[in-house]
């Protein structure tokens, strides 16, 4: 009774995607969890997030109505409604993943799973065994030294989604996607929010030309933008919280109700018996081949535990890699270079491949093409004006390199790109390409033909 084909330890995105088609692939097919169905993502991550960002991008549609012509008087907003309407929609998808174990005849055991030699896992004193295991256990919010998580002034993103009440000022240690995300989400219900961020740029992973616009939407938008800064220090002992912040003009003290810390993540690597079997990890992460197998037969790793972006997408792709090619399928390794990147603020930022300095690091001849949304008749209709389209091609042959968007609905448009690289299409078939008018992702050729220069218009 308790042995299987294939043991996945995690059921985030890349564990209960693994987990399916690894049943549709014919594998008897057991899945560990220790909490919910669906991991971070589905109940403290992706989804209840982009719930929390609509209300917010409602409320202030909602207090722009008269841009629209609309009148609506005394628009305000139940901050304890908007969290348990972000709780709901987490629990419907959790839900929807128990109905997707049970259709595929999944085994879904509850509890702490231990990996150990032998291909076998412990769950909660209860052994297993299976021909393969498939370790997928995530990661979780990172904590610095000199900002220690108490979970009440200082917190990590699982807080931040549940907050008994609305802080009047926050502060947002990180600008990744976590950090602008509840930044914006913040701001928007009328938080006074301060973002330190210890690189030069916002959004540092981010092409320069999107970080500069999304600063300056922030800080129209009232958003408090510190760049080159960090966090040394902070002081929770009196009703809120102070944090002393190092800058190239010197310390500067802040004060806020909380602190939300958004540096970065930290694996989930320990106490699953990784030293036990003897798997090699290399700073935070299980080291695996193309295919995700580790340096021990019969054991393999996806998604945020090993080195790859860690990304949804991301981790459900490894996982369908790694059980094809176990099932003796043909199958091409991944390829990192054409990972889609999404962050959901608003303006939302998407982008794929190269940025222009890096392009222009590699030594390449580049050729580089921008249409602004100011110039778009759908992005004006609409409101929403701030950002473009940025793409960047190699000159000699036409090789589409880069792509990066900012403004409404770029996380929509961007998989253009990603199929187009995918296909090795060039940048004279995207511009040939007809594109529908009036849309916004026009916008994307508009940003070829600049590249090209046959932009009509701009």
């Amino acid at each position: 009774m308790n042995k299987y084909d294939i043991i996945v330890l995690g059921s985030g995105p890349g564990g209960y995607v693994t987990a399916i088609r690894a049943s549709q692939l014919g594998f008897k097919t057991a899945i560990i969890e220790k909490e919910n169905l669906g991991g971070v993502c589905l109940n403290w991550g992706c989804i209840p997030t982009k719930a929390l960002l609509k209300s917010a991008q409602v409320f202030e549609y909602l207090k722009h109505a008269e841009d629209y012509g609309l009148n609506v008087k005394d628009a305000s907003h139940d901050f304890d409604a908007v969290v348990k309407r972000s709780r709901g929609v987490a629990d419907g998808m959790s839900k929807g993943v128990q109905f997707l174990m049970k259709k595929n005849k999944i085994d879904v055991i509850n509890g702490y799973g231990k990996i150990k030699p032998g291909k076998k896992v412990d769950v909660d004193g209860t052994e297993y065994s299976a021909d393969n295991i498939i370790i997928a256990t995530g990661a979780r919010s990172r904590e610095l030294p000199s900002l220690p998580q108490d979970g009440k002034k200082v917190i990590g993103y699982r807080e931040a989604m549940s907050l008994p009440k609305q802080p009047k000022k926050m502060i947002v240690v990180g600008s990744g996607a976590i950090g602008v995300e509840f930044a914006y989400f913040y701001n928007s219900m009328g938080t006074e929010v301060t973002i330190v961020e210890y690189l030069p740029n916002i959004v540092p992973v981010e092409d320069e030309d999107v970080s500069k616009q999304l600063e300056r939407s922030f800080k129209k938008n009232g958003v408090k933008v510190m760049t080159s800064a960090e966090v040394t220090s902070v002081d929770t002992s009196g009703d809120g919280v102070k944090a002393t912040v190092k800058t190239k003009k010197g310390e500067e003290v802040l004060e806020a109700d909380i602190i939300l810390s958004a540096v970065g993540i930290k694996t989930n690597i320990e106490n699953i018996g990784l030293e036990d079997v003897g798997i090699v990890v290399d700073r935070d992460k299980i080291l695996v081949n193309d295919f995700y197998q580790t340096n021990i037969p019969g054991y393999y790793a996806i998604g945020d535990v090993t080195p790859g972006a860690a990304l949804a997408h991301v981790a459900s792709a490894e996982g369908i890699i790694c059980v094809e090619k176990l099932a003796g399928m043909h199958v091409e390794a991944l390829d990192y270079g054409n990972i889609p990147g999404c962050t959901y603020c608003t303006p939302e930022i998407a982008s794929v491949g190269l940025t222009e300095k890096a392009a222009k690091e590699k030594g390449l001849d580049i050729k580089v093409g921008k249409f602004p949304f100011s110039a778009s008749g759908k992005a004006s209709a609409g409101g929403n004006k701030d950002g473009f389209v940025k793409v960047i091609f190699d000159a000699k042959y036409g090789e589409w390199l880069g792509c990066h968007m900012i403004g409404a609905s770029v996380t929509d448009m961007i998989a253009e790109a990603v199929v187009a690289r995918k296909l090795e299409t060039t940048g004279h078939e995207i511009l040939k390409a007809v594109h529908p008018h009036p849309t916004m992702s026009e916008a994307v050729m508009e940003a070829v033909a600049d590249a090209y220069d046959e932009c009509i218009h701009i």
